[in-house]
């Protein structure tokens, strides 16, 4: 099965020794960092709803973007997300074989990239998908990235295949990519915390979760979704009570 997870606003520069590898996407990252360096503060601000200074180091990113993939501005993209999904999924603690496996089985959905494998090399950047950054194909990213998403998630999951595909992604990100175009049956797995008797889902924790999830799959090499129901990491149990076929839910003790 394929696993998709969002990217993180949040980035860990560390050096490190993995070999990265080019993304799928890189004429498209071009593109739009030459259309994001066009932006004036302001603009760039207000696309994102930026701090000044978050702002300026955007606009900075943007101004030094390189067209090398090989530059030494990049860090394998699974490595460099350090977001709550990226603490779940953990992944500069993956052996070598398992990281190999992700690289063929995790895809992370990106505003600027389109589509990444694990260790795909980014330069540090912030574009969220949700931005209505207007380019010759349309107003905003979801109407840039039309079914091109779709479309690569069909091949890779033809290529080790499968016609599973694991959502662990957010809703800003997965709406990108187009149900139309998708021919794999979507699983989308739910993280609740239950409070007093009342499962909630808790953001932080969800996202937490979602990253757990990738992990969990990778590790255990997963191929059939019953496998999914016996995901256990954190205090996690599965719900059928509250699951649906395609939206298994998990709960767990609210955690203070």
């Amino acid at each position: 099965m394929l696993v998709v997870i969002s990217p993180a606003k949040r980035l860990d520069w560390a050096e490190r020794d993995e070999k990265a590898t080019e993304p799928a996407f890189q004429d498209d990252a071009i593109r739009l960092s030459k259309t994001a360096r066009n932006l004036t503060l302001g603009d760039l601000k207000k696309l994102m709803d930026l701090s000044d200074d978050l702002a300026r180091l955007n606009r900075d990113r943007y101004r030094v973007f390189s067209e090398d993939p090989g530059s030494d501005q990049t860090r394998p993209a699974a490595l460099a997300f350090a977001g709550d999904t990226y603490q779940g999924l953990e992944a500069a603690s993956l052996d070598a074989d398992e990281m190999a496996w992700a690289q063929d089985h995790l895809r992370i959905l990106s505003g600027l990239y389109g589509i990444l494998r694990p260790l795909d090399a980014i330069q540090a950047y912030r574009l969220e998908m949700g931005s209505r950054l207007k380019t010759r194909r349309g107003k905003n990213l979801y109407e840039y990235w039309r079914d091109q998403l779709s479309k690569a998630l069909n091949a890779q999951a033809n290529k080790i295949d499968s016609n599973i595909l694991v959502n662990c992604a957010s809703q800003e990100y997965f709406g990108a990519v187009d149900p139309k175009a998708l021919k794999l049956r979507t699983i989308t797995p739910v993280f609740m915390e239950d409070k007093a008797g009342t499962p909630k889902i808790v953001s932080f924790f969800a996202k937490k979760a979602r990253g757990a999830m990738a992990r969990y799959v990778i590790q255990h090499r997963l191929t059939d979704p019953k496998g999914l129901l016996d995901f256990d990491t954190g205090g996690y149990a599965y719900r059928p009570d509250l699951s649906e076929e395609n939206k298994p839910v998990f709960v767990r003790p609210y955690q203070a």
